[in-house]
């Protein structure tokens, strides 16, 4: 049997632990830059403000209906994420973090009431974070998905599926009858991978609901769409096609990347700017254990200032050798931004990506494998002490800054070139006018209780 743990409105619910003067009010929060909306309470859903809906389009509602908008607080949300993947993975042998809100558990061997378990987890998650959650129980994947759909929805929604099912639904102890009435209740564009265009073929083919899937001529689905689509219709019958993932692939590429609170048209800026992107990603790889072959960076201007000259490259730098070593990704990405650069233009957004990523084990054995001496055996042996040496040096080195900066916040200790960008500073850092302070990360930003 599979759950599925869920925050409700995550980025809102995050805001809301720590300002419990937003709770049943119309929220939203703000991408970089104010610029969109990318988090929506249940009320502000209400309101028809819509998922990326431009700020600007609904500001008005600050005035005629209350409507609050907080600037996006990325680090709070992501520990607090981290502080919820904690408390549900003591429920369950295995989990899977699905992204940054779910995550999956398998309660493959475990006894007792399984919707009592997940009143206990919502519970405890509650207590310790301040964050409701909502949790799907089903015995493939996409049932427990499904299963927490259905949760939320009669949650948010009463009289849409049983009030039983609101908060903690396990389609495990339904009877097919009981779980059919659901499936027929509910759009086939609810369930998981069946994106809209999917839905849109499904209903030209007369199927529509959820149940309509289950009862497709699976054969025939294969032929019109894909094997992908086969096996959704097998979870949701119950043959489980998709198992936990407890230790997912490492990434294949690793980026940042955001928009600047103002243009930025000099050098000197965006290679502040870059440099703290280099950083950030490069803290990331070291996380998974990788090296990096190859360096991506890219600038672009605004396509809507049409007053503007427009610009917007791209550069890859190779490697001679696969790293994670900060300073050698900067003094990449620093050359294929100059080598980009064009003096005179508006430069609105950059981007740093890590390419051709590769085990860090795996490569430094084939790397000193295959590493030829540098001349008589004498001086190839002290070439290869030194070698040796001096990567054991930089290991360490980047270990120690990633320590510092895990014990006192990102960007305690960087390399001098990205350290202002990536505490934040200047003009150019993104617009966060509504951000809450970051109560769980920043000593001098922590809550303050007066009695």
């Amino acid at each position: 049997m599979f759950a599925l743990v869920d925050v409700n409105n995550m980025y809102v619910s995050c805001e809301r632990a720590f300002k419990p003067s937003l709770i049943g009010r119309p929220v939203v929060v703000l991408s970089s830059n104010d610029g969109a909306c990318i988090a929506r309470s249940n009320e502000a859903k209400d309101l028809g403000v819509k998922m990326a809906q431009p700020w600007f389009e609904v500001r008005h509602l600050e005035r005629t209906a209350g409507l609050i908008a907080q600037s996006a607080n990325f680090e709070l949300y992501g520990d607090m994420s981290s502080r919820m993947m904690a408390l549900a993975a003591q429920y369950a042998p295995r989990q899977e973090i699905y992204s940054i809100d779910e995550c999956f558990l398998d309660f493959d061997g475990v006894r007792g009431d399984l919707v009592d378990t997940g009143r206990h987890l919502r519970a405890t998650v509650l207590q310790c974070t301040g964050l409701p959650t909502s949790v799907g129980f089903g015995p493939t994947k996409t049932l427990a998905k499904l299963a927490n759909h259905v949760a939320k929805t009669e949650d948010r929604k009463p009289g849409t599926y049983p009030a039983h099912v609101a908060r903690v639904c396990n389609f495990g102890n339904m009877t097919p009858r009981e779980l059919d009435d659901i499936l027929r209740r509910t759009d086939v564009g609810s369930v998981w991978g069946v994106g809209r265009k999917t839905t849109a073929r499904l209903n030209e083919g007369n199927v529509r609901t959820v149940l309509d899937l289950v009862n497709a001529d699976v054969a025939s689905l294969r032929r019109q769409f894909n094997v992908l689509l086969e096996k959704t219709v097998l979870e949701l019958r119950g043959t489980s096609c998709l198992d936990v993932d407890d230790a997912p692939a490492p990434n294949q590429q690793i980026m940042a990347s955001r928009s600047f609170g103002e243009p930025a048209t000099d050098l000197t800026a965006l290679s502040e700017i870059v440099s703290g992107f280099t950083t950030r990603v490069a803290a990331k790889l070291r996380v998974q254990h990788s090296l990096a072959a190859a360096v991506r960076v890219f600038i672009t201007t605004s396509p809507y200032r049409r007053q503007d000259a427009q610009h917007s490259p791209s550069v890859t730098m190779p490697l001679v050798r696969p790293t994670s070593d900060t300073r050698a990704l900067i003094a990449a990405a620093l050359r294929a931004l100059e080598g980009m650069y064009r003096p005179g233009h508006n430069y609105v957004k950059a981007g740093v990506m890590l390419m051709d990523l590769r085990d860090e084990v795996q490569t430094q054995g084939e790397l000193d494998l295959f590493a030829e001496p540098s001349g008589p055996s004498e001086l190839s042996e002290l070439s290869t002490e030194a070698t040796t040496r001096a990567k054991t040096t930089n290991a360490r080195l980047m270990s120690a800054v990633d320590a510092l900066n895990l014990r006192f916040g990102l960007g305690a200790v960087g390399v001098a070139s990205g350290l202002q960008r990536e505490q934040g500073a200047g003009r150019h850092a993104a617009k966060q006018q509504r951000r809450s302070p970051r109560y769980t990360t920043r000593l001098d930003e922590i809550a303050t209780v007066k009695a």
